[in-house]
């Protein structure tokens, strides 16, 4: 199926076209080329708009996921039932946000886009860190998709989340 970005009027220089080839590389690894993916590249402004809106917090912030089915829990794949249900949802990446860490902590920029992504592909597949144990569980499957990511490409991508305890 497809995956679309959209960068609009981000104030940070992207290759989507490397952006593309890495996201449809996680999504060949997990067996979800079949559903459809929303990329959003957001400034500062609307990833603040967003965030305050959908989680109450009014600050910028690196990832925002919307999936499509919300009630899937963490290692479960989708069922569709329908041919449009072939749909994973859309995860909204804050670049500017993302730009800045990356320069902050010496990170290539479109690595930790990538990082990002799985990190939002796993809140899609129903993944969640609201408790330790949510959070562990995360860690965990960003890492094992990092993994085999490195394996196929050769990267050394670490999970965004940090190993708790």
């Amino acid at each position: 199926m497809s995956l679309l970005i959209r960068a609009g009027r981000v104030p940070v220089c992207l290759r989507r076209a490397r952006l593309r080839r890495e996201v449809d590389g996680v999504r060949r690894l997990l067996g979800l080329q079949r559903f459809d993916l929303g990329l959003v590249c957001a400034d500062n402004k609307r990833i603040q708009a967003l965030n305050l809106r959908y989680r109450g917090h009014g600050a910028p912030t690196d990832i925002l996921a919307f999936p499509f089915y919300p009630e899937l829990r963490a290692g479960e794949m989708p069922q569709p039932q329908h041919p449009d249900e072939w749909n994973l949802g859309d995860i909204f990446l804050g670049v500017e946000y993302i730009h800045r860490q990356s320069q902050e902590d010496g990170l290539d920029l479109h690595n930790l886009l990538t990082v990002t992504v799985v990190h939002g592909i796993c809140h899609l597949l129903g993944y969640r860190h609201d408790s330790l144990a949510e959070h562990e569980q995360m860690y965990r499957r960003e890492q094992h998709i990092l993994q085999m990511l490195n394996r196929q490409t050769g990267a050394h991508l670490q999970p965004l989340m940090r190993k708790m305890g």
